[in-house]
């Protein structure tokens, strides 16, 4: 197969020529301003999906962008949008590599970029809650709270350049003890398919004085409905920001052999369910771990998954686990002290483990990239992994709930790595324990230009839904390409749980304007053109 690149061709939305898209953008250019519409070209390309696993890269093409600036221009946008019922995607930022980026489901879709909406519009450091647009980062946040000199950490995720509200509604994770990013949700403001703006929980009192404090409201709770949906679009929402601690203990933990991976799951639910660890510890595999600090090559340059004798070539060289377990312990100096203690002991038993952990004061901050993330500082060392099979690195990913139960998450492993030699893939993976639940994420990485390769990764990610399903898991997540079978997953009762997904939808958008296709979700105008599945 030939990995020429294919020109960038122009693609409209299903059914809509050309006179009737002409007349959408002048509208959407009179609300938002001509600069503010990007048209084709090099302004286009951000919506694209940069790591798209398939022999064409520009699958998935948006036909163009609009940068609302506030509330009343999405509604007239919507306005626009119903009337000529042409289909807008929705990204915050649209910083959602390995899972499509900025793209739309439908091709042809407009994507409506809210990155200018870019306002921290208030953080209260007694109650310990901000509310932001969507086009707040992670960084911008961060960088607000350390000028204003306020005692308050965020949460990142792996890549700090991300939006909150989005990483937020995509239901992603950090590593603090306010890790569970949905959780930490309170409050939004949303503007519906019909140009409706609601303000769910507290926040619909006019005068209300607990928004951001408490979810539900009075009846029925709406803040989990926006979540990986395409119900309506979120422009203000409330999140609560962890209080920064006396102390904090960040600690590693290295595992020599690959079936430690049970007795880690098994002894760290017990330590996250008695409270002993409050926060999301990540259980790295060796090659995660090795991708931060060297190159591939410097072991193996051959085709295939990484032969095992080199994996072990490369623990011994960078010291590393096979398993390597980070977790943070938060509070006063003594307890967490104590509770440090009560950690390692838990770990002593497992043969050849080897403790490492270090103390810091309040203000004090972690050098390493993953340790920052522990402390409540974004970074971007995530990125370290696209050097890992060289050239223009890309990745997809797949990625499973798994129970916190050492025998899943051996089953889970084996599973996926198996699987992932079989179509040339090393294992690029750990879990991210939660309690009772891991999110079980592994990396098919790639290079960009190898077209080929980037088409065998989205092989190998349908093959993993197919297997993991058979098995009873299925992915809080997908990529583009993969949002109908991730929905078809879940097919109780014939599909009852998708069924009551497009009732709210046709209800809500009779028109299927917002993001069709989104999470699998069809509105009915817009069932019979779903393109790739």
């Amino acid at each position: 197969m030939s990995d020429a690149v294919p020109p960038v061709v122009r693609t409209l939305p299903p059914g809509i020529d050309e006179a009737r898209f002409a007349r959408a953008l002048a509208a959407f250019e009179g609300i938002v301003g001509a600069p503010n519409v990007c048209r084709g070209g090099a302004s286009l390309e951000p919506y694209f999906d940069p790591f798209v696993p398939l022999a064409d890269p520009h699958a998935f093409a948006p036909s163009a962008a609009i940068l609302p600036a506030n509330v009343e221009e999405i509604r007239a946008i919507l306005r626009v949008a119903n009337e000529t019922r042409v289909p807008i995607w929705t990204v915050s930022t649209g910083r959602n590599f390995a899972y499509g980026g900025a793209a739309p489901r439908l091709a042809g879709s407009i994507v409506l970029d809210l990155q200018r909406m870019n306002r921290i519009l208030e953080v209260d450091e007694r109650l310990a809650w901000a509310r932001v647009e969507p086009g707040v980062s992670y960084f911008d946040l961060h960088a607000h709270l350390r000028e204003q000199r306020l005692r308050l950490w965020v949460d990142p995720p792996a890549a700090g350049w991300g939006s909150i509200v989005g990483n937020t509604l995509e239901r992603g994770f950090g590593t603090t003890a306010y890790g569970d990013h949905a959780a930490a949700q309170c409050g939004m403001e949303v503007v519906l398919a019909n140009g409706d703006v609601v303000r769910t929980g507290m926040g619909a009192i006019e005068n209300g004085t607990a928004w951001q404090l408490y979810k539900p409201g009075y009846g029925p709770s709406f803040d989990a409905l926006f979540a990986q949906s395409n119900y309506g679009i979120v422009t203000k929402m409330g999140l609560w920001l962890m209080p920064a601690p006396q102390a904090f203990v960040i600690g590693e933990i290295h595992f020599a052999r690959e079936d430690d991976l049970a007795v880690i799951v098994d002894t760290l639910r017990a330590l996250q369910l008695d409270g002993t660890i409050r926060q999301h510890a990540v259980i790295e595999g060796a090659i995660r771990r090795a991708a931060s600090l060297a190159p591939r090559s410097r072991w193996y340059e051959g085709e295939g998954a990484m032969p095992e004798a080199a994996v072990a070539a490369m623990q011994r060289d960078l010291g590393v686990g096979r398993w390597n377990l980070h977790y943070a312990l938060y509070g006063a100096p003594e307890v967490i002290d104590a509770q440090r203690r009560i950690v390692e002991r838990a770990f002593a038993g497992v043969p050849d483990a080897r403790f490492a952990a270090r103390r810091y004061a309040e203000g004090e901050e972690p050098q390493g990239g993953a340790d920052r993330n522990l402390a409540g500082i974004p970074a971007m060392t995530a990125f370290r992994m696209l050097d890992w099979r060289g050239g223009n690195g890309a990745h997809v990913d797949f990625s499973p709930l798994c129970p916190a139960d050492g025998r899943d998450a051996l089953r889970q492993y084996a599973l996926v790595k198996a699987r992932a030699a079989e179509y040339g893939f090393d294992y690029y993976g750990g879990f991210t324990a939660a309690g009772r639940h891991l999110h079980h994420v592994f990396a098919a990485i790639f290079a960009r230009e190898r077209r080929a390769d980037a088409e065998r990764a989205g092989d190998l990610l349908r093959a993993l839904m197919s297997d993991a399903g058979a098995a009873g898991y299925g992915v809080y997540r997908s990529h583009l390409i993969y949002m109908d079978y991730a929905a078809a997953q879940y097919g109780y009762n014939d599909g009852a749980l998708l069924r009551l997904a497009q009732t709210v939808k046709d209800a809500l958008d009779p028109q299927g304007v917002l993001a069709p296709g989104k999470q699998g979700i069809w509105p009915s105008a817009w069932r019979a053109e779903r393109g790739y599945t």
